[in-house]
């Protein structure tokens, strides 16, 4: 099979190599592969699409989706599915006691005007999870906040939901609590016209937004904007390809590692599949982290892998001791809906790499959750 990515406008065709496809069955019984049973919240937050990462002042600094504090909502129903007022951030010294640091970008006081407008929902319409919305999309979802270290400069990388797109931050006190403003890219209109937007910084200094749906652009070297077009990754597809959200992009043992989530939906047989078709798969079951690997940042990526069942829209870091770790929220929908007594709160994830393949790490779950205090829920 030949695959030929375009740029995000459409343009510039980008021919890629014959390709093999990636195996869609999803190992649902796979124990090894899934969200330890010991992982639970590390705060009592509503929040969705967790980040964290380790700064140079050897802080742990955690963000996410939010729900406004203090809206009420019908039956306490807690979402952000229409309107949020911006983004938050925590720091901890261990991953165990998390410092709140308040609202750190507000689309009151910091946003541009295209970030304010906002667009109008239909009146009676409702969430996915059949949630009552109120009268207009304007939430930041899926914030990420990063360190760049050839800069010297905190960032974040975030998307309005409504179909506005994404939009990067940087601190203007250098601090991750910013106060944060709009880099020149997206000062009057959004960087990338689609959700999920991440960033990566290579080890040559060179940093990269990546976002939905497959694209990667490099960015200028001060950051203020991308510096080519965003063009498709060239990857290992499933066949046919499914909805696939949540890209994140690290690297290990000098080999670019793609992370992507993907939902798996029940068969006609009783197993279980990544191709899903969004139309006719109402009954979602378990929302999973897939890894591909490649030696060039555009790839090609290699046949993806299911890594982290359960885990899905993470991210990876490294913790003070070199051990790496993944961040989860227990997504109400799916089989985590019922596994889980209280959804939508932030938590982490020990891993290891086996044979060169990443996957949850149970006995350091059971070491670290063990020293973990109860929360009250």
């Amino acid at each position: 099979m030949s695959l030929v990515g375009t740029d995000v406008k459409g343009q510039n065709p980008v021919k890629t190599p014959t390709q093999q496809y990636s195996d869609p069955n999803a190992p649902i019984n796979n124990i090894t592969l899934t969200v330890p049973a010991e992982v639970k919240p590390i705060l009592n937050v509503w929040l969705r699409d967790t980040y964290v990462t380790l700064g140079p002042d050897s802080y742990y600094y955690m963000t996410g989706t939010t729900a406004t504090p203090g809206r009420p909502f019908p039956n306490d129903r807690v979402h952000c599915w229409d309107y949020n007022d911006g983004i938050y951030l925590w720091r901890s010294k261990d991953m165990h006691q998390w410092q709140p640091l308040g609202l750190i970008w507000s689309f009151d006081k910091d946003a541009a005007e295209w970030q304010k407008r906002g667009v109008p929902i239909a009146k009676g319409s409702k969430s996915v999870n059949g949630d009552p919305l109120d009268s207009m999309y304007r939430a930041a979802w899926a914030p990420e906040i990063h360190y760049i270290k050839s800069k010297k400069k905190w960032v974040i990388a975030a998307c309005l939901n409504g179909g506005q797109g994404s939009f990067m931050l940087v601190s203007t006190s250098g601090k991750p609590e910013g106060p944060y403003q709009n880099i020149k890219g997206n000062k009057t209109h959004r960087i990338f016209p689609d959700i999920d937007l991440s960033v990566f910084e290579d080890t040559d200094g060179k940093v990269y937004l990546l976002g939905h749906d497959h694209y990667i652009a490099r960015m200028q070297d001060d950051l203020s904007d991308i510096a080519e077009p965003f063009k498709k990754l060239i990857e290992t597809p499933y066949n046919p390809e499914p909805y696939i959200e949540g890209i994140y992009l690290d690297k290990h043992n000098g080999k670019y590692q793609l992370l992507q989530t993907v939902w798996s939906v029940q068969k006609a047989d009783g197993t279980y599949t990544y191709l899903r078709n969004e139309a006719r798969d109402k009954n979602l079951y378990s929302y999973d982290v897939i890894v591909a690997e490649a030696d060039n940042i555009y790839g090609p990526y290699g046949p993806r892998y299911p890594a982290i069942l359960q885990g899905g829209h993470n991210n990876l870091f490294v913790d003070k001791q070199g051990a790496w770790w993944s961040t989860t929220f227990f997504n109400p929908r799916g089989v985590m809906g019922t596994r889980f007594p209280v959804t939508c709160r932030p938590a982490v994830v020990p891993l290891k790499w086996v044979n060169g393949r990443l996957m949850p790490d149970g006995e350091k779950a059971k070491a670290f959750y063990k020293n973990q205090k109860s929360i009250k829920l």
